[in-house]
C-alpha cells in the first residue's frame, strides 16, 4: 500500500520501464454504497510484473498520479465509471484509455464482466466477496486487498490478448474509435447535474406530483447529509417516487416504523410546504420528445433493425454495439445525420457513408 507522495513519486518513475508513454492498469473503489459524499478510497495500478494499492485517503498530495496519468496509456474495465472518479479527482482523463469491456464485446463476448473475461481467458474463478465492502475503513482486510489486486493484475495481459484478436479481425481501428468516443464521452458530461431531484420515472407526474418529489428528494437528501450515508438507506427512489404518485393522487401515505421522531417531524414539515405551494410555484413537466409513431416510421425503424442485425450476425456481436434502438429511431424521424450519431465503425457495418 502506498501511502505517502514521496512513495507515490517514487512508484509512478519506476513504473515508466523506459515506455513512452507509459503503459498501466487502473481500477479504482469509492465510497458510495457507504457515504453521503462519494470519495476515491483506493487507486489499484498496476505495470507488467507490479500491481500495487495507491491510498488516496492517506496521501497529501495526488497530483503526481494526475501527472502521470495525462501522458500514459491506461487500461481498464468498464471504464466509465473509473474515468469519471479520475476527472472528478484531477479535473483531467488519462491521454489514452484502453477499455477490455469494449474489446471484448467487439470480439462477440455476450458475458463481459471483468469476472467473466477473466475466466475465459485465464480459466481463474475471481472472488466477489468484497464487492460491496466499505473501501474508506482502514486497515483493509486480506481479502479486500485481495480483490482489489485482482481487478487489474490480469488486464495487461489480457488486453494483449484482445488486440491480438482483434487486429486477427480487422476490428482493431473499430476498438481505438470506441475507446476515444467513450473517453471523450466523460469529458463531455455536464457533471452539475441541474434538477437532479427529476429521478428514473418521474415523466409519469403531473406538475403536483412533482412539487413532491422536489419537496421529498430535497428532504431525503438533506437528512443523509447529516447522517453521512447515501440517500437510498433514508428513502429510495422508488419509494419517494411512490409517495409522489399517492400524495398528487390525495391519498394519506405512511412512513417506515423505524423513522426516528424528529426525522418524521421535518417529512412533515417539508410535506406541508410542498401542499402550501400554488400552481405557479410547482416545477413544469419537461417538454415531450415523444414522436409520432405512424405506420412509415415503424416501418422505417424495423428495416434499420434489420439491417443492424444482418450485420451484428455477421460479425457475431450485439446489434446494440452498432447502434441503439434510439439512434435508429432517430434516424428512422430523420432527427439526425447518420454521421452525427454513428461512430465511422457503425457507418461502415450499416453501409451508410463515413464522416
Amino acid at each position: 500500500m502506498i501511502e505517502t507522495t514521496e512513495r507515490l513519486i517514487l512508484h509512478l518513475e519506476k513504473s515508466r520501464q523506459g515506455a513512452e508513454p507509459p503503459i498501466c492498469a487502473i481500477d479504482t473503489e469509492a465510497d458510495s454504497l457507504h457515504r453521503y459524499r462519494e470519495s476515491l478510497c483506493l487507486v489499484q495500478f498496476a505495470v507488467r510484473g507490479d500491481s500495487v494499492l495507491i491510498d488516496p485517503l492517506a496521501i497529501e498530495d495526488l497530483s503526481p498520479l494526475g501527472a502521470y496519468l495525462a501522458e500514459a496509456t491506461v487500461w481498464m474495465h468498464g471504464a466509465d465509471y473509473d474515468m469519471t472518479m479520475f476527472k472528478r479527482q484531477f479535473g483531467a482523463l488519462p491521454a489514452v484509455v484502453y477499455d477490455t469491456q469494449i474489446g471484448a464485446r467487439l470480439l462477440g463476448a455476450r458475458r463481459f464482466g471483468l469476472g467473466d473475461l477473466v475466466n475465459q481467458y485465464f480459466g481463474i474463478e475471481l472472488s466477489k466477496s468484497s464487492q460491496k465492502a466499505d473501501w474508506g475503513k482502514r486497515p483493509l482486510s486480506p481479502k479486500m486487498i485481495e480483490y482489489a489486486l485482482n481487478d487489474v493484475d490480469y488486464l495487461l495481459e489480457m488486453g494483449d490478448m484482445i488486440v491480438a484478436k482483434l487486429k486477427d479481425l480487422a476490428r482493431y481501428d473499430w476498438f481505438e474509435e470506441s475507446c476515444s468516443a467513450a473517453r471523450q464521452k466523460v469529458l463531455d458530461r455536464d457533471d452539475s447535474k441541474e434538477e437532479v431531484w427529476r429521478i428514473s420515472g418521474s415523466g409519469k407526474l403531473d406538475r403536483r406530483g412533482l412539487a413532491f418529489l422536489k419537496a421529498l428528494w430535497q428532504w431525503r437528501d438533506v437528512e443523509a447529509a447529516a447522517w453521512d450515508r447515501p440517500s437510498f438507506m433514508v428513502a429510495p427512489n422508488r419509494e419517494i417516487l411512490a409517495w409522489s404518485i399517492d400524495l398528487a393522487a390525495g391519498k394519506r401515505i405512511s412512513l417506515p416504523h423505524h423513522f426516528r421522531p424528529d426525522r418524521m417531524k421535518r417529512f412533515r414539515t417539508a410535506l406541508a410546504a410542498a401542499e402550501a405551494q400554488t400552481e405557479t410555484e410547482w416545477p413544469q413537466r419537461p417538454p415531450s420528445n415523444r414522436r409520432k409513431r405512424d405506420k412509415d416510421f415503424e416501418r422505417k425503424v424495423d428495416d434499420l433493425i434489420k439491417l443492424r442485425e444482418t450485420a451484428a450476425g455477421k460479425l457475431d456481436i450485439e446489434g446494440s454495439l452498432i447502434a441503439p434502438r434510439a439512434v435508429l429511431e432517430c434516424l428512422a424521424a430523420e432527427d439526425a445525420k447518420p454521421s452525427d450519431l454513428l461512430l465511422n465503425w457503425q457507418l461502415e457495418c450499416l453501409g451508410f457513408e463515413e464522416s
